[in-house]
């Protein structure tokens, strides 16, 4: 009974998902979003930035922004979400954002953007949990601002702010880690997380490595034994009102 109510709290959600970098959606949340969608919520996707990257991993030429922007496309076209849109496509600002004056990301966040959370009006927001990533903490930091309470008959806040999983967060400094308070069971939409991260296809790499779509299959069997299910999506429960 329990289950069957928090599951129509999910369908009844206008779900925001804020992204530094095309990919981190999927690895975070991808499939709660599928799950959700399935159940009727509306869900939008913001990326902050896409660009050209040569990436530090051994392998020879540069990803050209237009790709990651053409994959991610595909990923949510998959996810159907009902929108999404890329803030930044310039590679000056890629991994740059902690460059970007705070009060001007948080503006594009709450108000300037195409989607931002004054025009979409969610009711969750789910943000990049901080790690060693410039990028995710600027974005987090932006996000958190972004979503800070107001008076009600002045201006809309979110009801629920979540904080989403990624496996680089296993590389963090003790009082930084990422320790889940809430869970979501995907155990009917793992493969469509999976099918998800293959589609990022310039991101992937071989299996052993953390960001690999084996080791993403084996996380969220991982979070998923922490709370009796076939796999899950961890979030850390910034807010929850009701």
């Amino acid at each position: 009974m329990v289950k069957d109510i928090l599951t129509s709290l999910l369908g009844s959600q206008r779900i925001l998902v804020l992204a530094p970098h095309a990919d981190d959606e999927t690895y975070g949340c991808a499939g709660t979003i599928a799950k959700a969608k399935a159940l009727g919520a509306e869900v939008y996707v913001v990326v902050v930035t896409v660009g050209d990257l040569d990436h530090y991993d051994g392998r020879e030429g540069m990803v050209r922004g237009a790709t990651r922007s053409d994959e991610l496309g595909e990923v949510m076209k998959l996810l159907q979400v009902d929108d999404f849109d890329i803030l930044f496509r310039d590679a000056e600002t890629h991994l740059r954002l902690d460059a970007i004056p705070r009060r001007d990301l948080i503006a594009l966040i709450e108000r300037e953007g195409r989607l931002a959370i004054d025009k979409v009006n969610p009711t969750m927001v789910m943000l990049p949990a901080v790690s060693y990533n410039q990028d995710h903490e600027a974005v987090f930091r932006a996000g958190f601002t972004a979503c800070r309470p107001h008076v009600p008959q002045i201006k809309h806040f979110p009801n629920i702010i979540l904080a989403y999983d990624n496996t680089s967060l296993s590389w963090s400094m003790e009082r930084e880690k990422f320790h889940p308070n809430m869970y979501v069971d995907i155990t009917d939409y793992l493969d469509v997380k999976l099918k998800a991260l293959s589609l990022h296809g310039s991101q992937m790499r071989p299996s052993v490595h953390h960001g690999s779509v084996q080791s993403v299959e084996y996380w969220a069997r991982v979070r998923g034994r922490e709370v009796s299910v076939e796999a899950a999506e961890g979030f850390m429960c910034l807010r929850f009102l009701l």
